[in-house]
């Protein structure tokens, strides 16, 4: 059964990839205030625009007036990216791609990006945060997960707590059923041996690949 996927045009840098153009392909797509500056990139139309639209310059919404718009109010709750992706869920999304999530002029908001990920895979919904360049996916106890990216890639395991029973499989340095104290570095800058099995029994973790990085070779 292929899942509902919707991808969110966050705001932060975003590099035209094949990788993300697979990725994409068939999803629908929400534009958050500034991330609007992604679709023309793109090639997509977006099925809503929602926030505060302090990021926008007017000839962005010049640009793009058939494109339903919500817009809210700067003193709010949640960031823009929130309201979208509450808007997705709305609609049905059942697979969240948010793009442009990894980075660019605010950490803070990076930042939030991966705890809003967490958050939502809690809650069962499959996230997947990319840049074109950089992708992250949560890694949650009793979801193992496989990381397909080309043999010598680059990845990380960012453990948002203590992990119990870490297992990593085919990858230069693996691990079986390892105690991650939170903070280690233990397992920073890893290498691909091919598609990379991950699961923990017990903590949050976000993994963290460079596909383009072979410098592990």
């Amino acid at each position: 059964m292929i899942k509902t996927t919707f991808t969110i045009l966050l705001g932060g840098d975003l590099t035209l990839t094949d990788r993300l153009q697979h990725a994409l392909a068939e999803s629908r797509f929400i534009a958050a205030d500034g991330g609007m500056r992604h679709a023309k990139p793109l090639g997509v139309e977006p099925e809503l625009w929602v926030g505060d639209f302090d990021s926008t310059p007017p000839a962005l919404v010049e640009a793009w007036p058939q494109v339903e718009r919500h817009p809210f109010p700067a003193a709010k709750n949640e960031t823009d990216g929130e309201i979208a992706t509450a808007e997705a869920l709305a609609r049905g999304a059942q697979r969240l791609i948010l793009a442009g999530a990894m980075g660019g002029d605010r950490s803070d908001h990076a930042l939030q990006h991966f705890l809003h990920a967490l958050r939502l895979a809690e809650q069962g919904v499959d996230v997947l945060l990319t840049s074109g360049l950089e992708e992250g996916m949560p890694l949650m106890p009793g979801r193992p997960r496989v990381l397909d990216v080309p043999k010598s890639s680059m990845f990380s395991v960012i453990g948002f707590s203590d992990l119990e029973n870490l297992t990593i499989t085919n990858a230069r340095y693996p691990l079986d059923r390892y105690s991650l104290p939170f903070g280690s570095a233990r397992t920073i800058s890893n290498v691909a041996e091919g598609p990379v099995s991950l699961s923990i029994d017990r903590g949050r973790a976000m993994i963290l690949a460079r596909p383009y990085d072979l410098t592990g070779a």
